[in-house]
């Protein structure tokens, strides 16, 4: 060990090798092409490795910290070129005398060119049918922002609300980390994991359902994704609902789609579809049939819209099938209720406006061509029943899964003090004031280490 540490103090070019080196271990795994970016030399600092955080460019998706690096020269420094970021040093004398690469380092900033607020989000939506008490609630939570709310009842398949219908009917965005919720039942469906199995990432690095769910880690799913195979994930997406439409009957909803064939393997293959569902197009209401089949024990219904009252009166639920999944959902429970409650938890910021019983949900962030994508799908124990929410948004910077979840919280929140949730001669129980939403929610879909979509 006297040895290669004395040639490595001694000889810079074989250090920023081993730098090099050290970084490319860290994770392995195919990512997007180099971005050549400009980082000039600022202080000589100590560095015993090269990290890199995984970055969005374009519609190019990102992962869990995969390292490729290239190392050239600049203009009186040496360039060394990290995919989605670049390290421009030098080779300086430190503490001791020992020579040291000294670098800054610096991250892309993708340019959003969608607005994350829109005007008329109601506008052409088809109500008579639905519950004016949750319609309420989700116009009051969802603002100005642009985007769509839907509530379901679990126990029949019926939308209760859906407020901005024309996005909520369309033919969906990429799931982001919400296509992980699949990708726990198939692996658990499979026998592959329990919830607390913990799985290698690398080095000693392990990670368990609990925690990968509700920290939303990207390399453990894309490690079940490989270990399962594209054929039986396909399999279980396709069962859960993914590729068909989710509603009976409902006009103008459109078809979200799952290829027939894997993703390329420079782009990520099947992990990349399974961490944040590369090449998928998921609806809303396609996720909320999925959550709903999680929150009644593993009945996929037909969702169904009424369009007048009278429908709604006589409202019969129609089954689609039904899933083997309810001796794996308590397998579920601890990562999806971790996501709200936990303090890592992509979530938390739901809790900031309510806290009056427990939510289990699952958040996603990522974009595509200039927009940002956020989702967050929940169903919420309330004291009168199961219920189920899906918020999906659309924009810029403002957009991503927690936002979702925290005006989930608001919705929440409202219908609870329009006394939705109370059962009959129970007082009201006042709900304390709402907090801010916490400013660093552990989601990004620029994130290293692979955290948080």
């Amino acid at each position: 060990m006297t040895f290669w540490l004395r040639w490595f103090h001694l000889l810079p070019s074989l250090r920023v090798f081993l730098l090099l080196g050290a970084g490319l271990l860290l994770d392995g795994s195919a990512g997007a092409k180099p971005t050549k970016l400009v980082v000039r030399h600022r202080s000589a600092v100590r560095s015993t490795s090269v990290r890199s955080t995984a970055v969005r460019h374009g519609a190019n998706r990102t992962k869990s910290g995969a390292v490729r690096a290239t190392t050239t020269r600049g203009r009186g420094a040496r360039v060394i070129a990290v995919r989605g970021r670049a390290l421009r040093g030098r080779i300086v004398r430190g503490r001791h005398g020992r020579m040291v690469l000294a670098v800054r380092r610096t991250r892309f900033t993708e340019r959003f060119t969608a607005s994350s607020f829109a005007d008329n989000l109601t506008l052409g939506d088809v109500t008579a049918g639905e519950d004016p008490v949750v319609r309420a609630a989700a116009i009051e939570a969802l603002g100005n922002m642009n985007g769509t709310a839907l509530a379901i009842d679990p126990s029949s398949g019926r939308i209760l609300a859906m407020v901005n219908q024309k996005l909520a009917l369309s033919s969906g965005a990429e799931p982001c980390s919400t296509i992980k919720l699949t990708v726990a039942l198939a692996a658990l469906e499979e026998g592959i994991i329990k919830h607390d199995t913990p799985v290698s990432l690398g080095g000693n690095y392990r990670v368990n359902l609990d925690y990968a769910l509700a920290k939303s880690i990207n390399p453990y799913f894309e490690q079940l994704g490989r270990t399962m195979g594209f054929e039986r994930v396909k399999h279980y997406a396709n069962e859960f609902g993914l590729g068909e439409l989710a509603g009976y009957n409902i006009q103008g909803e459109q078809l979200g789609t799952y290829p027939d064939t894997e993703l390329p393997q420079k782009q990520g293959g099947v992990g990349r579809m399974c961490s944040f569902g590369e090449s998928i197009s998921m609806t809303p209401l396609q996720l909320g049939a999925i959550v709903s089949s999680i929150a009644n024990g593993g009945t996929l219904y037909y969702l169904q819209h009424p369009e007048t009252q009278e429908a709604a009166k006589s409202f019969t639920p129609k089954v689609k099938r039904i899933l083997n999944i309810a001796p794996i959902l308590p397998e579920m429970v601890p990562g999806m209720s971790g996501a709200v409650e936990a303090p890592y938890g992509t979530a938390r910021s739901l809790r900031a406006n309510f806290n009056a019983f427990p939510v289990m949900g699952k958040t996603g962030t990522c974009s595509n061509n200039g927009t940002r994508f956020g989702w967050f799908a929940s169903y919420a124990e309330s004291p009168t029943g199961r219920i189920v929410t899906v918020i999906f948004l659309e924009g810029g910077r403002p957009t991503f899964g927690p936002k979702a979840a925290e005006l989930t919280g608001q919705f929440y929140r409202a219908m609870y003090e329009r006394s939705y949730f109370q059962p009959r001669g129970v007082p009201l129980v006042p709900l304390a004031p709402a907090q801010p939403a916490p400013s660093n929610t552990g989601e990004d879909d620029n994130t290293d280490g692979g955290g948080g979509q």
